[in-house]
Order: structure tokens, then C-alpha cells, then sequence
């Protein structure tokens, strides 16, 4: 069994947490986030927070039960917190804005790309970076990763999307004889 499951998890203030018939539901301040559950794993509340534990000795329980505890964490943070990703764009005539819920983005194509902005997200465009805003951890990474995906930058001269704090490794090109 994981470590960090077998302790209690703080509920933070303004925010209650509620598990019925394998749906768990958070709800707090910045919205409300719910995960279906799975037959193997239970979640209580307890007078010290959250405790989620497993209802049988298996492998796949004692797998899952860190897991779960982990998403419970995250969803208690993003209703309370939120989570924020930043992306930066290198690259000559590479730009980004955002028009209403849809994200343009010039990368060199022969076209224009458009992305739909999901709902729970905010989005804003800068000169060189994108905020992406929400309380939804997994929603957050998941549309950073996907606008990441149109031009992840390549080795020789860094152009590209990249994350915040992400290191490229570069690579030293043809060398003139």
C-alpha cells in the first residue's frame, strides 16, 4: 500500500468532499470536479480529512489506492488553488492569440491552425507565452500537451512550442568543411 495513502488527506476550508455509489464529488470555491471511482478503492471522510483506502488485499487495490489518493489531492488543490501551465513559443513569424473561446496559431504551416478552447479553461495569449488557467489538473495538461503537439521544437536551433522551464537539447548542426 502506498505511503502517502495510508495517511489522511486535510480538507481545506470552503471545500466538502462527498463519495456515493462510486462517484466522487469535490466541490469548492474555483468549481466542481467529479471522478467515477473503482469497485477496489473507498474513500471516507474522517474527522482529520479524507482517507482512501482498499476494500480488498489485491494487487490491483494495493496499485490503485496511491493512485486515487493522488487524484483526490489534485482535485482538492484545483477546486481550492488551481492549476496554471505556461507555454513559450520560439520561432520566426510563430504567434498565437485568442479570439472568444478559440485559439489561432500562426507555426509556419501553410494555414492557419484554429483550437477550440475547452470549457473550464481560461486562456491568454502574450507576446511570446500562453497561460492556460483551470481547476481541472488533467484538463489543464491535456490541452497544454495538445497545443504542444502542433510544433514541438526540434533540436537544431530550439523553434517550436515548448513548456516553461523545459530544457532542449540541442544538437550541433553540420559543420562547414
Amino acid at each position: 500500500m502506498s505511503r502517502l495513502a495510508k495517511r489522511p488527506i486535510a480538507l481545506p476550508a470552503k471545500t466538502e468532499l462527498t463519495f456515493k455509489a462510486n462517484e466522487l464529488s469535490v466541490k469548492g470555491p474555483k468549481g466542481t470536479l467529479t471522478k467515477a471511482g473503482h469497485r477496489l478503492i473507498g474513500i471516507e471522510n474522517v474527522p482529520e480529512g479524507v482517507q482512501v483506502s482498499t476494500k480488498a488485499d489485491t494487487l490491483e487495490a494495493r496499485a490503485l489506492v496511491g493512485t486515487y489518493a493522488s487524484h483526490v489531492r489534485n482535485m482538492l488543490e484545483g477546486v481550492t488553488k488551481g492549476f496554471t501551465k505556461k507555454l513559450l513559443v520560439e520561432g520566426v513569424g510563430y504567434k498565437w492569440e485568442v479570439q472568444g473561446k478559440t485559439l489561432n496559431l500562426a507555426l509556419g504551416f501553410s494555414h492557419p491552425v484554429k483550437m477550440d478552447i475547452p470549457e473550464g479553461l481560461t486562456v491568454k495569449a502574450e507576446k511570446n507565452a500562453l497561460i492556460i488557467d483551470g481547476f481541472d489538473k488533467e484538463l489543464v495538461g491535456q490541452f497544454a500537451a495538445n497545443v504542444r503537439a502542433l510544433k514541438k521544437p526540434e533540436p537544431y536551433k530550439g523553434k517550436g512550442i515548448r513548456y516553461e522551464g523545459e530544457v532542449i537539447r540541442r544538437k550541433q548542426g553540420k559543420k562547414a568543411a
